[in-house]
Formats: C-alpha cells, sequence, structure tokens
C-alpha cells in the first residue's frame, strides 16, 4: 500500500499562485510538480474559499497565540518582582544583608 503524500501550506500556495499566474496550463503545472490537476484545481479552490479570511481582524491564530504568549510572560515576570522582594525581606530579617 502506497503511502500518502502530505504537503506543506507552503508549497500548496506556490503551485496555486503559479496557476493564478496563468503563464503555464493546469496540466503544465501538474506534471512539473508531478501531481494530479485535480488537487491542484482544489488547492485552488480551497485558497479562493479562505481569501478573504486573510484580511478579518482578531480571528488570526497567530495573532491569539501571541497574546496568550504576553500573558504568561507577564505573569512570569510579576512572579520575578514579587520573589526578589521576599527574598531581600527575608535577607534583612535574617541579618544576611
Amino acid at each position: 500500500m502506497e503511502k500518502r503524500n502530505r504537503y506543506t501550506p507552503e508549497f500548496k500556495t506556490k503551485v496555486v499562485l503559479e496557476v493564478m499566474r496563468e503563464e503555464h496550463t493546469l496540466n503544465e503545472i501538474a506534471a512539473k510538480y508531478e501531481l494530479n490537476p485535480v488537487m491542484i484545481s482544489r488547492w485552488k479552490a480551497e485558497f479562493l474559499e479562505r481569501a478573504s479570511l486573510v484580511f478579518e481582524k482578531g480571528s488570526n491564530e497567530a495573532e491569539k497565540i501571541r497574546k496568550e504568549y504576553e500573558s504568561k510572560q507577564e505573569h512570569l515576570e510579576k512572579l520575578v518582582g514579587q520573589l526578589t522582594i521576599e527574598i531581600d525581606w527575608l535577607k534583612n530579617k535574617s541579618g544576611l544583608k
């Protein structure tokens, strides 16, 4: 049984943009990358269907991850500050300072 090929989003985008430039036919591009023309047509349809998502604000997955990271970083910075104050206080009380 043959293993299915997995293509990266970057590769799919490259192929679809090449098809949309219309410098070569779909069949020529399919032969160039050794792909089925039907698969390339599906990729193009999906690309065009989701193109409007690029311009939506706030729903970007990268933006969500960035906000989560910043929140976690802020929490850790507060924790470091609090622990530093506690260490200084303990040093003062124990006479080590």
